[in-house]
């Protein structure tokens, strides 16, 4: 199973949020933190991707209503919790997943959130037959490297 873990940073919340300006960056020992956790889940197997996210300042958002996009450049004040950043892991189970979110590096009042990944495989079969796409899945394949044309 694949699961999500987002990282919610208590700097990135609420009305601090809006005051983190677009120059931010986490300190080097943050920083240094979250990359010995990285190396950790990486060598387990687990790891399959992950990032840190540019603070809301730099954010931009694109809503939908009446058929018709709007774009908004952040920050956002009435966000209350925005993104920081995410892991893509590969656990056993939900339990499995919860321990390395429970092992994240976080600082006093940042959150993590663990979702699970959908798999064609959780979907009926007629919901399945029309998400299987071999196109995009070759192109996101070779978009990784895993093969160019």
């Amino acid at each position: 199973m694949r699961f999500m873990m987002l990282m919610i940073p208590k700097v990135y919340q609420g009305a601090n949020g809006s005051k983190v300006g677009a120059g931010f960056t986490p300190s080097e020992g943050a920083v240094g933190r979250m990359m010995q956790y990285n190396e950790e889940l990486a060598r387990s197997g687990a790891l399959l991707a992950g990032e840190g996210l540019a603070p809301p300042a730099k954010a931009v958002r694109v809503s939908f209503s009446g058929g018709k996009p709007a774009v908004s450049d952040g920050p956002f004040a009435e966000a209350r919790e925005v993104l920081g950043g995410y892991w893509l892991i590969r656990a056993g189970s939900r339990e499995e997943a919860v321990a390395w979110a429970r092992r994240v590096p976080a600082e006093d009042g940042d959150l993590i959130e663990v979702r699970q990944v959908f798999e064609n495989e959780d979907f009926p079969p007629e919901v399945r037959k029309v998400a299987e796409n071999p196109v995009v899945r070759e192109q996101v394949r070779r978009n990784q490297g895993g093969g160019r044309a």
